[in-house]
């Protein structure tokens, strides 16, 4: 039997409440497909941080190296200062497991209400491919003169070509098993120097992709194009700044936050790759059973996807996006049903195989790329 290990991270808020409902989808999908995992659960978060005062140690890091992949929920509290949790657990993970990629589908699922009037499925199938490790959220920054008039803030961006290279290869070989169209996302006319050389690396590594067509749209552009005509993308490349602000438009488009799936990717094999909903903890309905689970369950799909088990995979989306459809509301006590009882729906869905395959499911391609990546 196939075998995986698998740490999982609840966090705080909703999050222990979509995890659960994601490993019972898991559950099944192990029962159909015939693999097994192997599971710990990993303490992180606001609450553990409040409770011992550690963020991510050497002893957590040194258990996560150990894993194949890791299955994250949230974390956040009000009562945590901005900036800590974020700083000393997601961006300190990202870094310490090598994650070079954050990938972020934007799929409008058939049923799905969108705010976005006139948007169909058909029209909305992308995917963004955000460069993970360098740029302004991990430069470092100085204040000098603070608390006066004269304060100087000075916050850098670092881009080096190894780090973008690598973002844009993968990129590319997500195309080549897509629509094979890849855009690149940036600022050239402004961050020149950046700019160029983004630009540059498109050039260089595209010869070695003839099959896909390459295009380029400003980043302001983007956030216009993206709500009134998706269908101009497939796969789209960018920096880490820019990927986290259109991925989080992207999100409108396909529904909302409950049902955005993220994936942060080790390309070689060496650290886990981590998965977890972009919702974030939502501290204010935790423990009400209000929040959708789909995004969680779509991550873990992702998950599947990277560790090989692409059937597993597309089935996983399949079943999700089928109860999805059958949702009065997507989220909030209007759903038809709670938390957990979601969850187990979508499992239910899963085993006895009653879900309509998703066509063109991204869970099989990223099963493809990763597979071409480790061979």
């Amino acid at each position: 039997m196939r075998r995986h290990s698998l740490a999982v991270l609840p966090g705080d808020g909703v999050g222990p409440e979509v995890i659960d409902a994601a490993l019972a989808v898991l559950d099944a999908a192990q029962e159909r497909f015939g693999f097994a995992t192997d599971r710990v659960e990993v303490p992180l978060g606001a609450d553990h941080y409040l409770a011992t005062g550690q963020l991510l140690t050497d002893d957590v890091t040194a258990t996560l190296r150990e894993q194949d992949a890791i299955l994250f929920g949230a974390i956040g509290s009000p009562k945590v200062a901005p900036g800590i949790l974020e700083h000393g657990i997601i961006l300190a993970l990202r870094g310490a497991m090598k994650q070079a990629i954050n990938l972020r589908p934007v799929r409008l699922y058939p049923g799905v209400p969108t705010p976005i009037a006139g948007l169909t499925p058909e029209r909305c199938d992308l995917v963004i491919v955000r460069e993970n490790t360098e740029g302004s959220y991990v430069a470092r920054g100085s204040t000098v003169h603070a608390g006066t008039p004269a304060q100087v803030a000075v916050q850098e961006s670092i881009n080096t070509w190894y780090a973008v290279e690598r973002a844009v290869d993968f990129a590319y070989r997500l195309a080549s098993a897509r629509r094979k169209k890849l855009t690149l996302c940036h600022k050239t006319n402004v961050l020149v120097e950046a700019g160029k050389l983004w630009l540059a690396v498109m050039e260089q590594v595209g010869e070695r992709y003839p099959d896909v067509e390459q295009d380029y749209v400003h980043v302001d552009a983007m956030c216009m194009h993206l709500p009134v005509s998706p269908e101009r993308f497939d796969v789209v490349v960018t920096d880490n700044l820019f990927g986290d602000i259109v991925t989080d438009l992207g999100a409108v488009l396909q529904g909302g936050l409950g049902v955005a799936a993220s994936g942060n990717l080790n390309l070689v094999g060496t650290h886990p790759s981590m998965f977890e909903p972009i919702h974030g903890s939502a501290p204010d309905i935790a423990g009400k059973g209000w929040a959708n689970p789909a995004g969680a369950c779509l991550s873990m799909a992702m998950m599947l996807g990277h560790l090989g088990e692409g059937q597993a995979a597309a089935a996983v989306e399949a079943a999700t996006t089928a109860v999805l459809a059958e949702l009065p509301a997507l989220a909030g006590a209007d759903m038809g049903a709670n938390t957990s009882e979601l969850g187990q729906r979508i499992a239910s869905r899963l085993r006895d195989d009653s879900a309509p395959p998703v066509k063109d499911s991204l869970m099989s391609d990223l099963a493809t790329v990763m597979t071409g990546l480790r061979s």
